[in-house]
């Protein structure tokens, strides 16, 4: 029997890095996006492109977020008469004309300047309240920051300001931060807080996030429960072809809040996800009738929680 000489090393190896949770805790963010906190830090001037939507910032806060899957605040001032939208097209048309045409070293103004200045416009002319503005704006800003912010499988990009053209702005506004219908710029760190509420209100109701997405349908049942009028209008839209996106904006209402109303539908078992197609369902008409149908991919349910897993371990 060979005995073998261990020798305790003269330095123990150095500890492994722990996050401060107490201090992650106190800045408001809990790693949805390191790459936002890192941008806030270094006060960064730009745009945020995600997966799922963008973030504009300046000076490392959120002035402007938007999402495919989020209405507007055109959408949200129009919904129910608070302003038309071809006032809204028309301010939007000229906000941009006003830059000035091609060829004079103009910068070309950017979604969310044309959407500010459009605001400014209207408030200007009357035809709209700053804080009505306002409150739609932020509203619109959060929708659209949830989804931005979502797991995703690509990494995004920040391109910063000067990427665009010169570093001056393509017209002098002449107008203060502070003047009626000036956008007030979000805090990293309240945005990320705020999200990180709404991800955890939604698994509170209903923790799986595959209605989130895809089309719904109604379930039958003998004796459905009573719902609130709020509740109803989500319901009579379900018909197997609308997602929750399509829904949020046809009444004219925020995404998130729509989708914890489908999650309570879903919850109440009054709405459940469309099952997805079975490849091996035949097709109608005769055989070799029509081009060639490409094999559908079936999706994981549980890839949106390796997602998250993913990007939780790149925050540490």
């Amino acid at each position: 029997m060979t005995a073998v000489r261990t020798t305790t090393p003269a330095t123990p190896p150095p500890r492994l890095p722990v996050r401060d949770k107490a201090a992650a805790l106190g800045r408001g963010w809990g790693g949805v996006s390191p790459m936002l906190t890192r941008l806030a830090a270094e006060r960064a001037t730009g745009i945020l492109v995600r997966e799922r939507g963008t973030l504009h910032l300046a000076d490392g806060r959120v002035v402007h977020a938007e999402s495919p899957a989020a209405p507007g605040a055109d959408v949200l001032l129009a919904a129910h008469g608070t302003l038309d939208p071809d006032v809204w097209r028309q301010a939007l048309a000229e906000s941009v004309a006003s830059t000035g045409s091609a060829g004079t070293g103009a910068r070309r103004l950017t979604g969310a300047e044309a959407v500010h200045r459009a605001g400014r416009r209207l408030v200007a002319g009357g035809l709209l309240t700053a804080g009505a503005l306002e409150m739609c704006r932020l509203t619109a800003l959060y929708d659209a920051a949830y989804f931005a912010l979502a797991p995703s499988s690509t990494p995004g990009r920040f391109r910063y300001s000067n990427e665009d053209g010169p570093d001056e702005p393509a017209v002098e506004s002449g107008e203060p931060d502070g003047a009626p219908g000036s956008p007030r710029p979000v805090p990293v760190a309240d945005l990320e807080r705020e999200t990180l509420r709404r991800r955890d209100l939604l698994h509170r109701i209903w923790p799986d996030a595959l209605p989130d997405e895809v089309p719904l349908t109604r379930e039958h049942r003998p004796a459905p429960p009573s719902l609130p009028t709020r509740r109803k209008a989500v319901l009579a839209r379900v018909d197997g072809i609308r997602t929750a996106s399509e829904i949020a904006r046809e009444l004219g209402r925020p995404a998130f809040h729509t989708l914890v109303d489908v999650r309570r539908l879903v919850a109440a078992g009054v709405v459940a996800p469309r099952p997805p197609v079975p490849l091996t369902e035949p097709l109608h008409g005769p055989p070799g009738d029509g081009p060639p149908v490409e094999p559908v991919e079936s999706v994981d349910p549980h890839i949106t929680l390796l997602k998250r897993l993913r990007d939780a371990l790149e925050a540490l």
